[in-house]
């Protein structure tokens, strides 16, 4: 049954600034794309050790089919603009193969990073609604909003378990 939208304050990044080349040119090899594909990037490290880039658009974001062991320990967020008319304005894939889920359908760490990065940097509206999940059939949707010096980031929550414990 629908429980409602849920949220977070988005934590201090711990980690911000550009990447450097040659992590740059490991992740465009990792991505299977050319260098020039990655129009941004940015430390966005909330605690996991996120790095991100900027594809062209959200379907290349969709597109990428990711070279595993190139990426191994890395925490890399995908970040691409939709076209005008849909009903989120940017596409986000995470993966994180060096924990065992080579990628996340929905990641609220990651997309508490991008929010700074991209709203900081003026590359993002102070509102925006981020599609993730579509690589894996999923259609996630984070919700991010500015709040004073706050940054939300939530969604909607379906229940699908209900019970109790007893100790």
């Amino acid at each position: 049954r629908p429980v409602g939208r849920l949220a977070f304050a988005a934590p201090p990044l711990r980690r911000t600034g550009p990447l450097d080349e040659a992590l740059l040119v490991r992740i465009a090899q990792a991505l299977r794309l050319p260098r020039e594909a990655l129009v941004d990037h940015q430390w966005v490290d909330n605690g996991p050790g996120w790095c991100a880039v900027m594809l062209t658009s959200a379907e290349v974001v969709r597109a990428v089919q990711p070279d595993w062991a190139l990426l191994r320990e890395l925490k890399l967020g995908v970040v691409g603009r939709q076209a005008p008319g849909q009903d989120t304005q940017f596409e986000v894939r995470a993966f994180v193969p060096g924990l065992g889920v080579p990628e996340d359908p929905v990641t609220g760490s990651l997309n508490a990073g991008l929010a700074q990065w991209l709203i900081g940097s003026g590359l993002a509206p102070p509102s925006y609604v981020a599609a993730q999940g579509h690589a894996l059939q999923r259609a996630g949707r984070v919700h991010v909003e500015r709040q004073g010096d706050d940054l939300w980031i939530g969604g909607d929550v379906v229940a699908v378990v209900h019970g109790e414990v007893q100790l």
